[in-house]
């Protein structure tokens, strides 16, 4: 990924100790991603998984160990417990050996089993522990920096241990088979058996689970009702009029009704012993992502229609322009502004990637998702691909430049290093317009941040860098960890499954951010392991400085809620209802998309080649070897 350094003159920060953390240096995030195990439903069901035999007592320490840990208790529920316990595996550890080096990247999550340990920091023991706890847990999520060294002390050391190619085919898989189940049961109820799968697949991420304990009455005769359930665990037994009339057991459901119309039940549920676990839906939940029901069983998925390449320019050659001045560095090469020799007035910024690179660390999906979706978009709020070129050495992106630099520098250059209300409306609108359109395609951004925003010469924002986006369909689900540690939704830390709706997550966030200056999930930890305890414990926790909006603060709340199912943007009308949120009610969309409404800042610029918002970088020296491997045979 390729992030732009933009050169600003810095205002002082006012804010108070309470609402921004000066201990944190301002820098760019990285955005994270996970290596791909292949995510098709054959390739993971095929995938070889081996268990390992382990005694009642080993299976408890395991167990206990990762109840223990604030991280993994919440990644780890119902069938995953079992699974991952199953999967790990016992390993010696030799006396002296460091099973986990500062600076190395891991791949592993262990739990010390037997022994003694050091932890050791820049090779300084900083502490030691012999109890039986869980390390290197960031690694299950994707392959992380260690950020310190963790040494065997004593003879006797053993650990259990799992790797992180393990963990996500386990989550793939029950992830994938808890969507097959609930959408077999949901086959089976005559109002919504006729309906196609896809969309019973998305009825299927509404449901909620709830356990009753043996003897609760989970529906009475002659109450009103408005709940649907299905028994996913254990038995019920119906009574009518205190008589017994049948036993429901696991897949069985009852109060399908309640989806139709408000009624009176006609028997009473009660949960037999030891209890029941149910999945429930209640009809005003359903009407609001689906309509009625007999809208939603005659629904068809969305057909997405990609626009046309783009071939409003004349046919250009590399040769033919001019290097300006190199406009931002990446860890695979680097953006240039590039000029027409002749034509003047062609200008663009010139993406170049290192093929040798991208071969080595396996990104080559990532460039071809990247081009590819890319040349897809002819919006005015997302930057536009014109072409791409290839030579033995580098992959060539031709791209619209924005001059303006980014949001990032522009939201640290304001004197508080916020905007006000008035002005982050208008930012928010403008990126509003360039997800809802990426989301019309089926495409899911999944990187949204100021970094990854240019400012454009007229003042609105687009979107920049679709290297993260991923194309989907409305019943596929997709598991990769990827995004910037503080903007990930909780779907994506807890390998669910995800889909649009982490956008949406990501969009809550960078309101936040556009009003505070910083993230409300933000920490000092290098590991971001903090960070997303904070992200799974909620947005409830956060505390917000006095100066933002009452509505702003509602409408953050409500697109950085945890439930998938009720957050703003997944109901039945999507995206506008942010559009229709209070908090937006002075901004004329229509306007906005139509580019009339006058922004609050216009970047000053003399020419169409003024780079003063950029910072100088030294020529690119590094020559990479040439690469044959015709891996961008197709680019």
């Amino acid at each position: 990924m390729l992030f732009c350094r933009v050169k600003r003159e810095r205002g002082t920060s006012v804010l108070n100790e309470d609402t921004y953390d000066d201990e944190i240096d301002e820098k760019r995030r990285s955005g994270i991603i996970s290596k791909s195990i292949g995510t098709a439903t054959y390739e993971v069901e095929t995938a070889d998984v081996k268990t390992y035999p382990k005694t009642k007592e080993e299976e408890n320490q395991i167990r206990a160990a990762l109840e223990q840990n604030e991280f993994l208790s919440n990644v780890l529920k119902n069938d995953r417990y079992q699974r991952f316990i199953d999967c790990m595996y016992n390993e010696k550890v030799p006396l002296g050996e460091e099973l986990i080096k500062e600076g190395d990247f891991g791949a592993h999550v262990y739990i010390s089993r037997t022994g003694t340990y050091d932890i050791l920091i820049q090779n300084q023991s900083i502490t030691t522990f012999k109890d039986v706890r869980v390390f290197g847990e960031l690694a299950i999520l994707y392959s992380a920096k260690r950020h310190a060294s963790i040494r065997a002390v004593d003879n006797n050391c053993s650990v259990w241990a799992l790797d992180c190619k393990t963990f996500k085919i386990l989550s793939i898989k029950t992830a994938l088979e808890e969507q097959e189940e609930i959408a077999s049961f949901l086959q089976n109820v005559p109002e919504l058996g006729t309906a196609p799968i896809e969309k019973l697949y998305q009825v299927a991420n509404l449901l909620e689970l709830e356990f009753f304990k043996s003897g609760t009455e989970i529906v009475k005769q002659c109450e009103l009702g408005n709940k649907f359930y299905i028994i996913r665990a254990g038995t019920v037994t119906v009574e009518k009029d205190n008589e017994k009339v049948t036993e429901l057991s696991r897949g069985r459901y009852f109060g399908e009704v309640a989806l139709l119309k408000d009624e009176f039940r006609q028997a009473t549920v009660r949960a037999d012993p030891p209890g029941v676990e149910c999945l429930t839906l209640t009809r005003e939940h359903f009407i609001e992502h689906f309509g009625n029901i007999h809208e939603f069983v005659r629904l068809k998925s969305e057909a997405y229609t990609a626009t046309e390449k783009l071939s409003d320019i004349p046919n250009i050659n590399l040769d033919e322009f001019n290097v300006i001045q190199t406009l931002g560095l990446g860890a695979y090469g680097r953006v240039q502004l590039i000029q027409h020799n002749r034509q003047k007035n062609l200008v663009f910024a010139l993406k170049y990637i290192k093929k040798s690179e991208i071969r080595k660390k396996t990104h080559q999906d990532q460039v071809y998702n990247e081009k590819n979706l890319h040349t897809s978009c002819n919006s005015p709020f997302i930057t536009r691909m014109y072409r791409s070129f290839k030579t033995s050495k580098y992959i060539y992106f031709i791209l619209e430049v924005g001059l303006g630099g980014d949001l990032w520098s522009l939201l640290h250059s304001q004197k508080l290093k916020r905007f006000d209300e008035d002005k982050a409306k208008f930012y928010a609108g403008c990126v509003l317009e360039g997800l809802s359109y990426l989301h019309a395609l089926g495409i899911v951004y999944r990187d949204l941040k100021p970094e990854n925003i240019i400012v454009h010469h007229n003042g609105y924002l687009k979107l920049a860098d679709l290297g993260f986006a991923k194309k989907t369909d409305a019943k596929e689900k997709t598991f990769t960890f990827v995004g910037t540690a503080e903007y990930v939704a909780p779907e994506i830390i807890l390998s669910k499954g995800y889909n649009r709706a982490v956008d949406y997550w990501a969009y809550g966030v960078f309101v936040y951010e556009l009003l505070v200056g910083k993230t409300p999930f933000r920490t000092n930890d290098p590991g971001h392991m903090n960070t997303y305890k904070l992200i799974l414990k909620g947005i409830e926790f956060v505390l917000f400085p006095e100066y933002v909006s009452g509505t702003a603060k509602n409408l953050i709340k409500k697109l950085c809620t945890q439930s998938v199912s009720d957050r703003l943007g997944c109901q039945k009308s999507g995206i506008q209802a942010i559009k229709k949120h209070l908090w937006f009610g002075s901004l004329d969309w229509n306007k906005l998309c139509r580019l009339e409404v006058e922004p609050p800042y216009r970047p000053t610029l003399n020419d169409n080649v003024d780079t003063r918002y950029f910072e100088k970088f030294p020529d690119d020296k590094d020559v990479p070897p040439d690469d044959f491997s015709d891996w961008d045979k197709d680019l």
